[in-house]
């Protein structure tokens, strides 16, 4: 009796065995490295044409190399190129195909057996009778083609699902994005069995004797049977074929135009932007939806950008919407002309701002807290004969706050013959507290604001929730002493009181900055320029004394002689300069990272602070110091791959070293596949050691921006900045990240 039960179960283990290695599908045609790897294997093995495929197998399909699959029961196929590696997951009722990365162009049958998923990592994509093509990579982006049919497309990060069908494509992220657009014919894989049998045409006419050792090969490739369920799929293939023959055709009428090498068609008058992604403001990650048309005509240009910000309960932000000065932050830019023109303008967004030759505004940039802070500055100017000016603003809403940071700038050229080139700039920030947050608007900056949502309240004397008294409200709400009533008990000295709140109207801190200069070209050509320059800047901080703020005055001088600025070969730029400082004065004063740190809190076990920047940058400095050193920049094009822009200055003292670093690399991305932009910089201004990575300071700024195009004008961009505050527990970083996906129509 035991015998015939052991009997039994071995009978039964091999029948479960034997199912379980049914061949589903079988190799058809391939050429190249294919190669397959048994469930019960840890190595592959090369494949021939006819080797079965039983469930768990795993193809990988080399480079320069294709395979083609059919399953038995249905006769579905499968056209599998090159650089591909994917499982076969056959159960009762369902046929996966688990894709790690490749392309597969899948010709599912209506009359299949089972259901068919294509499975990532990211995405699930299921089918009903359909042929489509699964493009997937290795970094998370995973693009579906429609052929025929429809299919349905599931993000697992977000659980989101879209309808793909013919002529489409579907962009399933790792960021949890699955959008659906027409698709680009350019972008589709071609067939790899249409590339294979192109091949040989040529051959064939001048190899008549050898065909008798071609059909000896035939049935070695492929056994009969096969092929002749494969012919089944010949019609779609020709259609595919109809289609890419008058492709040919325009690229031979086009070769004679392309010698002819035609001018540069002009700009597109009207472009369209779209950007869906996320994007980080006050510390909360919203879903941000972003329309940014462009026009263009003549010298005008307009941009705008008109953005929703949504929370994950699906509230829209209205912060952006509910007042008359929001809708000035819904223009980007307006500009008319170049600097070179009679009369140029430029009112919105402003990167790169220099007056002269940047003694003391080098390189502003108003975007740098964008979006969470969105500033509308203004650069104009004019060119009348040998004159010339120049007026920036770099914030015009800061002048309800007491002021914003102003520039001017006049120039004056002695005559063609003579190219010396006189200059006077005068730089002034109105008041460096309107560089405080406050929301409200009730000149109470939030950090100092019990209640920075309301207009009429903003302080708790006694921290116990309930609000001073103000105009309008009730005398019977104020409990100074938090004891249960609105009667201050003058002999409980124990209770500790929050000193009078800090108000932008009743505080205001200047910095103004006036400079000289005289530049004249020495060489001017087509492959070399030189131009030698002298600056004198003068900076200036006066002394501010009231009950809530102390800064003690300070001024000084830094001189320029000689500078020198040269051009080489048209792609090499390059500035030495020799800087003499005198007393309080640091160059490039109002540099690109100024609105991060123009006036910063401080916070403390007693309270907190605000410092302006000079006062940080000085305030280890009890009397005053006279530096000397050089400054120098370099940019150059690396071989139209890339774009370099680096500068270092070392002014050094008996006691004291400032010393500045920047730099910023920009990819040129026509010259990268896939890559649509690529930009990132870093900048730490003034630090004893500005290489000193691992320990950064107030000064340092770091970012970058990377765009990735998973479509013929559909990109996915980071765009990532960081810098740094006291946040009275030590440094902490202050992080800014959007990630979206942007549309050029």
């Amino acid at each position: 009796m035991p015998r015939r039960v052991i009997l039994f179960f071995l009978c039964l283990g091999l029948t479960g065995q034997l199912s379980a290695q049914e061949t589903i599908a079988r190799v058809t045609k391939m050429r190249g490295d294919v190669r397959l790897k048994n469930l019960n294997k840890a190595t592959f093995s090369p494949a021939k044409p006819g080797a079965p495929v039983i469930s768990g197998d795993v193809i990988n399909v080399g480079k320069e190399s294709f395979c083609m699959v059919i399953f038995l029961d249905d006769k579905s196929v499968l056209k599998i190129r090159e650089d591909t590696q994917f499982q076969f997951i056959d159960t009762e009722n369902t046929r996966t195909l688990g894709i790690e990365f490749g392309k597969i162009l899948s010709d599912v049958k209506k009359d299949k057996k089972k259901d068919f998923r294509v499975e990532t990592p990211v995405s699930v994509a299921s089918v009903k009778g359909t042929q489509f093509w699964s493009v997937i990579n290795r970094m998370g982006f995973d693009k579906f083609y429609g052929l025929e049919g429809m299919v349905d497309v599931f993000n697992a990060v977000s659980g989101q699902s879209v309808a793909l069908g013919p002529g489409e494509m579907t962009l399933s992220t790792a960021t949890g994005q699955v959008l659906t657009s027409p698709a680009d014919p350019e972008e589709v894989p071609e067939d790899p069995e249409e590339e294979i049998e192109q091949e040989p045409e040529p051959e064939e006419e001048p190899q008549e004797p050898e065909t008798e050792q071609e059909s000896e090969e035939v049935p070695e490739e492929v056994e009969e049977p096969q092929e002749d369920l494969f012919q089944e799929e010949e019609e779609p293939e020709d259609i595919f074929e109809e289609e890419e023959a008058p492709e040919e055709e325009s690229e031979v009428e086009e070769s004679p135009e392309e010698e002819k090498e035609p001018p540069t068609p002009p700009e597109k008058p009207f472009n369209m932007g779209l950007g869906v992604g996320s994007a980080t403001i006050d510390g909360e990650i919203y879903n941000q939806i972003a329309l940014r048309p462009e026009f263009k005509l003549g010298n005008l240009g307009i941009g705008l950008d008109l953005v929703l910000y949504v929370d994950n309960e699906g509230n829209v932000r209205k912060d952006e919407w509910d007042e008359a000065s929001d809708f000035v932050d819904k223009f980007l830019y307006i500009r008319w002309g170049d600097k070179s023109d009679p009369f140029w303008f430029k009112v919105g967004s402003l990167e790169g701002v220099t007056l002269g030759y940047g003694g003391l505004l080098s390189g502003y940039s108003n975007m740098m807290e964008f979006p969470s802070i969105r500033r509308v500055g203004l650069n104009t100017g004019g060119n009348f004969g040998n004159f010339g000016t120049e007026l920036f603003f770099s914030n015009v809403k800061d002048f309800t706050r007491g002021g914003t940071l102003m520039g001017l700038r006049g120039t004056f050229t002695v005559s063609e013959n003579l190219p010396l080139k006189l200059g006077v700039s005068y730089v002034t920030d109105m008041n460096q507290f309107s560089g405080l947050k406050d929301i409200d608007d009730d000149s109470y900056p939030d950090i100092f604001d019990d209640f920075p949502d309301s207009t009429n309240l903003w302080n708790d004397t006694d921290r116990d929730g309930i609000p001073d008294p103000h105009d309008g409200l009730d005398s019977s709400r104020w409990d100074i002493d938090a004891d249960g009533d609105n009667i201050y008990d003058a002999l409980d000295d124990s209770l500790s009181l929050k000193p009078t709140p800090f108000s932008i109207e009743e505080n205001k801190s200047v910095a103004n900055g006036f400079t000289l200069d005289v530049g004249y070209p020495v060489v001017q050509g087509e492959s070399f320029n030189l131009v030698v320059y002298s600056e004198l800047n003068r900076l200036s901080f006066p002394a501010v004394e009231t009950e809530q703020f102390s800064r003690i005055e300070r001024g000084g001088t830094g001189i320029t002689i000689p500078g020198l600025r040269a051009s080489m070969f048209g792609f090499i730029n390059l500035s030495v300069e020799y800087r003499i400082k005198n007393d309080y004065f640091l160059p490039q004063f109002f540099d690109q990272a100024y609105d991060l740190n123009r006036i910063l809190p401080v916070y403390s076990d007693t309270g907190t602070v605000v410092f302006t920047k000079d006062m940080l940058v000085f305030a280890d400095s009890t009397t005053a110091i006279n530096t000397k050193g050089y400054y120098g920049s370099l940019g150059f094009d690396l071989l139209n791959i890339a774009s370099l822009s680096t500068s270092y200055a070392n002014m050094v003292a008996d006691t004291t070293k400032f010393r500045s670093f920047s730099a910023l690399l920009t990819v040129n991305a026509e010259n990268i596949p896939k890559l649509s932009e690529a930009q990132i910089f870093y900048q730490r201004n003034n630090d004893e050691n500005p290489f000193d990575f691992e320990n950064p300071t107030i000064n340092t700024v770091l970012g970058y921006r990377v765009g990735y195009e998973v479509a013929k004008g559909v990109s996915l961009v980071w765009n990532f900045r960081q810098f740094y505050r006291d946040m009275g527990t030590g440094l902490e970083p202050v992080k800014q990240t959007t990630i979206e996906t942007v549309f050029d129509f």
